[in-house]
């Protein structure tokens, strides 16, 4: 019994993995993508990607954190066929690795003197050391986690 729990877990963990890891292979935009949100080509900013993958392979990218939440909380709009729940993954560009990261687990610096292609921006990053230390090198004001970005907050970045 043991050996069969231990066998089940294992292959939870790999399954798990390998979604990852085929997520993230699907993760570098094509020259034809457009950010849904401003119409702009997101290969042209390739240290800014954002992206989200539904469980049925489609994956949408962004030219920005910023976007891919304005888009994430209004799919009426932006994609009035797709829930919340058609969601697999949702990613990000790690501001100083420049590497795709699980934008649930990131950190978002606001309010700092860096911008995105679209302006003011949500600044990724991967852990809250690397936040900490981009709010001081570049005078952040908050520091936030997915679960925080609202509307409202987008709002103010506009």
């Amino acid at each position: 019994m043991k050996n069969l729990v231990i066998g089940l877990l294992l292959l939870a963990c790999t399954s798990a993995w390998a979604g990852s890891a085929m997520a993230q292979d699907k993760l570098e935009p094509g020259r034809e993508d457009k950010c849904p949100v401003c119409g702009m080509f997101v290969y042209k900013y390739p240290e800014w990607v954002a992206a989200i993958v539904y469980l049925d392979d489609t994956t949408v990218f962004f030219d920005g954190a910023k976007d891919m939440f304005k888009y994430y909380h209004n799919l009426s709009h932006y994609a009035p066929d797709r829930k919340l729940e058609d969601i697999d993954s949702v990613w990000v560009k790690d501001y100083y690795e420049l590497e795709m990261i699980d934008a649930k687990k990131a950190f978002f610096v606001i309010g700092s003197q860096v911008y995105g292609p679209m302006g003011k921006e949500l600044i990724p990053l991967i852990t809250e050391e690397d936040a900490r230390t981009f709010i001081e090198d570049h005078q952040g004001k908050t520091m936030v986690r997915f679960d925080d970005v609202t509307p409202d907050l987008l709002k103010g970045l506009d």
